[in-house]
């Protein structure tokens, strides 16, 4: 408590002591030296309050960034059930030998990937616990958002593959349950990117995350 009014409330503190002494003090110190005092206090405190309010804000972005690099690096990668390339490996169940050679390549780049993402993740919460927010934040939503269009091109192959081959309704119904987790994950990369564009210098754009399609199981 102590130290938050230290923090942020020293300047009004000061200007009411000053104002206070120069009240006491009416015939010794001047009126014309207060009212500059006064006015350079204020806006030394107006200025480190700004510095305050952005280095909080980026505090909170940081956080809100790694928060959501982990429920990526969680929902869709690894061994779990919501991955595209879980989705993929369904695949191995249609007699179609050319589409068990593509599927064997996604296992192989899904290794990278999930290397990757180990990689990026234990990057992310060693700066987030040094609090260095300025310097690798950008650096962060940048290799966050070069990850997720890689990912993304595995939806799109995934979907060619579906155009062209009958898959099963299973395979169907488990892309489409990763649809709704992962589409839900995208609009929520899409509004941190809106935000940190106030703070953060970034040439990312919202629209450039793309939304995965939805299939429809064929009769």
């Amino acid at each position: 408590m102590l130290r938050s009014i230290l923090s942020r409330g020293w300047y009004p503190t000061l200007i009411t002591a000053v104002a206070v002494i120069s009240l006491i003090f009416y015939d010794v110190i001047p009126y014309t030296a207060v009212v500059p005092s006064l006015i350079v206090i204020l806006c030394i405190g107006l200025v480190v309050a700004i510095i305050n309010a952005r280095k909080n804000e980026l505090e909170l972005q940081s956080v809100r960034l790694m928060q959501l690099s982990s429920y990526f690096h969680r929902r869709f990668m690894g061994n779990s059930s919501l991955s595209i390339f879980a989705v993929i490996d369904t695949l191995y169940s249609m007699e179609k030998p050319e589409v068990w050679d593509w599927a064997r390549a996604c296992g192989m780049s899904q290794r990278i990937f999930d290397s990757w993402s180990d990689n990026f993740i234990n990057r992310v919460e060693t700066d987030l616990r040094n609090r260095r927010y300025t310097v690798f934040l950008q650096t962060h939503l940048n290799e966050l958002w070069a990850m997720n269009n890689h990912y993304y091109e595995f939806i799109e192959q995934f979907c060619e593959i579906a155009d062209k081959f009958p898959i099963s309704q299973e395979t169907v119904g488990q892309y489409n349950r990763f649809v709704t987790e992962y589409n839900a994950f995208t609009e929520n990369f899409r509004e941190t990117i809106t935000e940190l564009k106030t703070i953060a210098r970034t040439q990312i754009e919202a629209p450039s995350v793309k939304v995965a399609p939805e299939l429809t199981a064929r009769k």
